[in-house]
């Protein structure tokens, strides 16, 4: 009886499957997304794809794999003198290292990867076979230019938001077991906290969150019409709203016309729009805020009056600068390396190389002119790409047709 029931069963499902009126739901294959991507990109394009991206992954294992026997031997000592943990090591530190270097030195696996493949594509004869069956070499491109388009996205996407909060982790663990010192303190902090408020701390440490001699001002039309004075004041880490400070042995100065009020106390509560990531600074903190959080502490800063935000202004157009150094270095890689050659792809390896070496580097150059020599940080992290942009055309002109 078991039996029948499963065959009646069964054959119920495929009759009322039959009834389903499929003609009727035809249009609901327009909204697969693949319909369409199959339409722009053929089978020829799939295989240079994954040629492309198997390269990059590739040639990121094999190097980062090579910095990382290095960095251990230059580090055995200091991890071992500073009794690091295994796990910190290897979960704080390397887990962190490895996205921080793969996405800095992204545009060289680039270009690596494309000379790599496409010097050996040339030779085994596989681009002359597609040029002679009447490929332009604009539409050899568009499978190169689709695959750099998905590692800049990957690559901003890492360097934006994701990358940064690990940079804070690998930092923390350089402070304790590799450097072994952290910028905790400051002296003679003065900011503009708001717009006529100007405050001064003589001494601040950052580990009790707590500054020493502290004063605020307040201006109305070039006037100062109010002095706080306190001993000590310390920043309320458990307070649910932010700006949240306590003033100790206070003393409060107000002015009207002719006239002097004074207020003393001994504890007072305050809002004063200033955190304790204001008033001390150490090497590298902008690479320790994603792109909105370096948005809005650039627009803070400008707020108050600050001139030290230019290398974090720096660093927010550099990470959408390098994304794009993908489309370039791609175009140059494919342009030097698409024709066939006797002697292999060493020459054209060694130029792609240097190109590369010279970006990172132009990068680097054009970044200390703009914090040390007043540059624009817009123009000074788009200088590099404007250049290689140059170079990439002359190379797609001379590049065979």
């Amino acid at each position: 009886m078991r039996h029948k029931k499963l065959k009646h069963s069964a054959w119920t499902t495929r009759r009322l499957w039959r009834r389903i009126p499929w003609h009727k739901l035809l249009w609901m294959k327009k909204l697969n997304p693949f319909r369409y991507i199959n339409r722009v990109i053929k089978r020829m394009d799939w295989y240079i794809i994954k040629k492309f991206i198997g390269t990059y992954i590739y040639s990121i294992l094999l190097i980062i794999s090579i910095s990382i026997v290095f960095d251990v031997n230059e580090n055995l000592a200091k991890f071992t003198n500073y009794h690091a943990p295994l796990r910190a090591i290897v979960f704080d530190y390397y887990a962190n290292f490895v996205p921080y270097f793969a996405n800095l030195f992204s545009p060289l696996f680039v270009f690596i990867a494309v000379i790599f493949f496409t010097s050996k594509l040339a030779g085994n004869s596989e681009i002359i076979a597609m040029l002679a069956c009447g490929m332009s070499f604009k539409r050899l491109l568009r499978p190169y230019i689709f695959s750099a388009a998905l590692i800049a996205t990957l690559n901003f996407f890492l360097g934006a938001y994701i990358i940064p909060k690990g940079t804070v982790v690998r930092h923390d663990f350089e402070s304790l077991y590799k450097n072994n010192k952290k910028n905790t303190s400051a002296s003679n902090i003065q900011l503009m906290v708001d717009r006529g408020v100007v405050a001064y701390i003589s001494q601040y440490d950052d580990i009790r969150k707590t500054g020493y001699g502290f004063s605020l001002y307040k201006f109305e039309n070039k006037k100062m019409v109010s002095q706080m004075n306190a001993n000590v004041i310390q920043y309320d880490t458990i307070a649910e709203e932010r700006y949240h400070w306590k003033v100790r042995n206070y003393k409060i100065r107000t002015l009207t016309g002719m006239r002097e009020k004074i207020t003393i106390g001994n504890e007072i509560d305050t809002l004063i729009q200033m955190e304790p990531m204001d008033l001390v600074f150490s090497k590298g903190q902008q690479e320790t805020f994603t792109s909105p959080e370096l948005l809005r502490y650039i627009s803070k800063q400008q707020e108050r009056g600050s001139s030290n935000v230019v290398q974090y202004e720096v660093e927010y157009h550099k990470r959408i600068a390098s994304s794009f150094a993908s489309f370039i270095l791609t175009i140059i890689g494919v342009s030097l390396s698409s024709r066939k050659r006797k002697g292999g792809m060493g020459l054209y390896l060694g130029i792609g190389l240097a190109l590369s070496f010279t970006y990172i580097l132009l990068q680097t150059i054009s970044a200390t002119f703009a914090i040390n020599a007043g540059t624009p940080p817009m123009l000074a992290a788009w200088i590099p790409n404007i250049l290689y942009t140059v170079i990439a055309y002359f190379c797609y002109r001379q590049a065979p047709n």
